[in-house]
């Protein structure tokens, strides 16, 4: 079991934000990435984090966008497609989002994917 299953995604998330307001991205934009992504709402979402829920309690509740299985590319140098194990896929996925609102996209595009 990779240790990242049982880190509370609220100790991440500080990074995520860093890493998109570096880029000129918003905290309201990475938490609609996160909601689109995960299929919750953003007081729901915001309840996860208060309640340091771990990435696998986290993803276990997640209804998840249908379209996530569409997301593909490389993160850290996996390829998000071929991880194996679905918890660690939904991670990846998360992962992969971030850095593309970092990079630019736009909200409408998560939306197409």
């Amino acid at each position: 079991m990779s240790r990242i299953f049982t880190t509370p995604v609220a100790s991440v998330y500080p990074h995520y934000v860093a890493k998109v307001e570096k880029k000129g991205r918003t905290v309201a934009e990475l938490d609609e990435v996160i909601c689109w992504l995960t299929g919750f709402d953003e007081k729901q979402f915001k309840a996860y984090l208060d309640a340091s829920t771990t990435f696998e309690e986290f993803f276990a509740a997640a209804p998840m966008n249908p379209s996530a299985s569409l997301i593909t590319g490389v993160v850290c140098g996996v390829r998000v497609e071929n991880v194996d194990d679905p918890l660690m896929r939904k991670i990846r996925y998360l992962d992969k989002v971030v850095d593309e609102l970092a990079k630019g996209w736009s909200i409408q595009k998560f939306e197409r994917v």
